[in-house]
């Protein structure tokens, strides 16, 4: 029987003192008890709330459930005044429940959960074992309700095991099946290797066979081209002998005509005294070549670039230069690119052909000599916009010629005897300007010459 309440202490104080739960609450039981407190949190004014409390008596129901959950069980539990308002207004809104359990007599039908939960907030007698006995129906509930999630789940995965191990026969199949077609064209591939690698020694037994044949042919033009040239040289020297007899012939005949000849002059002389005033009258030129031009002997020269060579100078010193353009009508041709390259080969090629016309402008101011400067211009886009300085021929070879071609083609066109001396250290240019005349020199001698003027 429930002991009267004492003064100032709400009823049901006696009772929760003599009965208390001797474990926690089922998570289900306080997750419904939290939410009971939560709906009828919002009926009590801000002074009836325990003061832990009151920050959120402004909440929303389902955040003070999420936010002050924990704050709420610890109220109910520890403050039996806060307790009996929140069962005031459980009794208020769920007043069959409310007066059943509080009889000890919940309906059967009714949810263990509830049923605990409203024991627990109204803690009738006897109200611990209620709460026990729905915890104990609650987690019956839960096992049987994970029992029948286990059973679904294991007939689901039986499903899975058999979807799988059909699909693992299939797959097998397939796999079978593609390693059958994989082996055939295996086999295909192999048959094909053998027949490309029989190709492949047919073919160097064909190219061995070629190449023989070649180094037949090549051995026999060999043998036809060292024929051709000694009957080159034989020709050579056979037009040789010829060419002298010739010109003993020649001799002989010129000196038969010139007895001859002193025989009539003898006769013609009354002749050419009585014309000498026709001659004086028509002012005819006196006669140019005398007997005396007809004897063949040597004559003796004139200095010439080669001579030059033969004097005690380095061919790297400046001087030799300088003795070479003091010769008369000296011509210097240059080879632009060929000199630029080895003085200055980190500049453009635009301020290279500056720099040197630059210093090539000074030298023919200084020497008086004839100066051409030639670059390669086969490989130009367009035409170069340059002003030529002043002493100085600058030109550029056309579309597939270089300019080493048109370097021999200048020295060609000097009339011989002309002093022409050509700037290049390539050597191929050099021995065919010598051939032709000319005096090749190296292009740091003129590198040298030109730093002196700077």
């Amino acid at each position: 029987m429930e002991q009267p309440a004492r003064d100032g202490e709400p009823a049901g104080a006696v009772g929760d003192a003599a009965e208390a739960l001797d474990r926690p609450l089922p998570e289900g039981v306080r997750r419904r008890v939290v939410a009971l407190v939560s709906d009828a949190f919002g009926g009590l004014t801000v002074t009836e709330l325990p003061a832990a409390l009151r920050q959120y008596a402004r909440f929303t129901p389902s955040r003070r459930a999420k936010f002050a959950g924990n704050a709420m069980a610890a109220a109910l539990e520890s403050d039996p005044l806060f307790r009996q308002r929140i069962g005031e207004r459980f009794r208020e809104s769920e007043p069959e429940l409310a007066g059943a359990v509080e009889s000890g007599a919940p309906p059967a039908a009714a949810d263990p959960v509830d049923v605990a939960a409203a024991a627990y907030v109204l803690r009738p007698a006897g109200w611990v074992k209620l709460v026990a006995a729905a915890g104990e129906e609650a987690q019956r509930a839960d096992a049987e309700r994970a029992d029948e999630a286990g059973r679904r789940e294991l007939e689901r995965l039986r499903e899975e095991v058999a979807a799988a191990k059909e699909r693992g026969r299939s797959e097998t199949e397939q796999l079978r099946h593609d390693m059958e077609a994989a082996r055939k064209e295996a086999e295909s591939l192999h048959r094909k290797l053998r027949s490309a690698q029989s190709d492949v020694k047919r073919g160097e037994a064909a190219l061995r066979r070629t190449q023989g044949e070649i180094d037949a042919i090549k051995a026999e033009a060999a043998a036809q081209v060292s024929a051709a040239e000694s009957e080159t040289r034989r020709l050579k020297s056979r037009l040789g002998e010829v060419e002298a007899a010739l010109e003993a012939s020649r001799r002989a005949a010129r000196e038969g005509r010139s007895v001859e000849d002193m025989r009539l002059r003898l006769l013609l002389d009354t002749v050419l005294d009585a014309a000498a005033g026709l001659r004086r009258e028509l002012a005819l030129p006196p006669v140019s070549v005398h007997p005396a031009d007809t004897v063949d002997a040597v004559e003796p020269g004139r200095m010439s670039p080669k001579d030059i060579a033969a004097r005690a100078l380095s061919d790297t010193d400046p001087a030799l230069l300088d003795q070479l353009l003091a010769l008369p009508q000296a011509h210097l041709v240059v080879d632009g690119y060929n000199v630029t390259k080895t003085g200055y080969p980190t500049m453009p090629l635009e301020k290279q052909r500056l720099r040197l016309l630059g210093g090539l402008s000074a030298l023919a101011a200084r020497s008086g000599a004839e100066i051409t400067c030639v670059f390669d211009g086969a490989e130009l886009a367009a035409p170069v916009l340059l002003a030529p300085p002043r002493g100085v021929r600058v030109l550029f070879s056309k579309p597939g010629v270089t300019a080493d071609e048109l370097i021999r083609q200048l020295v060609r066109a000097e009339p011989p005897g002309r002093p022409v001396v050509v700037v290049s250290t390539d050597r191929e240019v050099a021995d065919g300007v010598a051939k032709a005349g000319a005096r090749p020199v190296a292009s740091v001698l003129l590198l040298k010459r030109l730093s002196r003027l700077s």
